[in-house]
């Protein structure tokens, strides 16, 4: 067999491919591999999480998770789902009819619009939060849920903004022409024919709002106390003076990733054609 014969090829195909897949799951393995570890120590008893030696063989044990539900995780757990829920719904009602009009329907100096809407994001949030926190103070908005869904929503919009555009802007200006000449109105070309081809995209920005929106910390822990506290400072509540609690914390981050693991999980189909639109032509 030649270098150059088709079964040399062939294999040459072969082994270049297997060294593709394996380099992808070896960097699969390397990024999940915390989370795994975050996992085991969950259940795993304090004497066995905290070790110097790391204990791959123990006696699992729930002790931890009911530990963690006895600290009263549920408000936590609520006030994150309804910030994440509403503030994502919010930036997707703002953030479609922004993006079509930046694309489809091009506005005057869009963009400026464009920038004015990223330059939000270049102030880093440490140098916002006293005048933010002066204000919602002066107002009697601390420890109020509602402040952090305006918050996130204004945390999200941005990136949303952006990436919705670039989906509306995948859509064939054919489709849009013959969708008027069959006489469909604004709404009905909004409705009928731009939102079902780019649902995909509107998956991937609502998924990416959620993660955002549910991993927020510096907002929660500044502008809450009780009534609005999240899932992010509940976590923070196992670090005391008596040292980490390295099991229960794993325990409690574990359940925390849950609701945005599950989202995704569902959503992957979605997500990989929202975040994959426009790449083959």
């Amino acid at each position: 067999m030649t270098a150059d014969s088709p079964s040399a090829r062939r294999v040459k195909r072969l082994l270049g491919k297997s060294a593709w897949t394996a380099g992808a799951w070896l960097a699969g393995l390397v990024f999940f591999f915390p989370v795994l570890w975050m996992a085991l120590t969950a259940f795993k008893q304090e004497s066995d999480a905290y070790t110097t030696t790391p204990q791959l063989v123990f006696s699992p044990t729930l002790d931890q998770f009911r530990t963690v539900f006895s600290s009263g995780i549920g408000p936590y757990l609520a006030n994150s789902a309804l910030a994440t829920v509403l503030s994502t719904l919010l930036v997707l009602v703002i953030g479609v009819p922004a993006a079509y009009a930046l694309s489809i329907r091009s506005v005057r100096r869009w963009r400026d619009a464009l920038f004015f809407f990223i330059s939000t994001k270049m102030l880093p949030v440490v140098a916002a939060i006293l005048p933010i926190y002066l204000a919602v103070r002066d107002i009697g908005a601390l420890d109020d849920i509602a402040t952090l869904i305006v918050l996130y929503t204004a945390m999200n919009l941005p990136i949303a903004v952006w990436m919705l555009r670039s989906f509306f802007l995948e859509v064939p200006g054919e489709v849009l022409e013959a969708a008027r000449v069959d006489g469909a109105t604004q709404r009905q070309e909004i409705t009928q024919v731009m939102l079902p081809m780019v649902a995909p995209g509107i998956a991937a920005t609502a998924l990416i709002c959620v993660i955002f929106s549910w991993n927020e910390f510096f907002f929660a822990l500044n502008l809450t106390s009780v009534r609005a506290a999240t899932m992010p400072v509940f976590l923070i509540g196992f670090m005391t003076s008596e040292g980490l609690y390295w099991a229960r914390l794993a325990a409690a981050a574990t359940l925390a990733c849950l609701p945005v693991l599950l989202a995704g999980w569902i959503a992957q189909k979605q997500l990989v054609r929202g975040l994959s639109m426009g790449a083959v032509k």
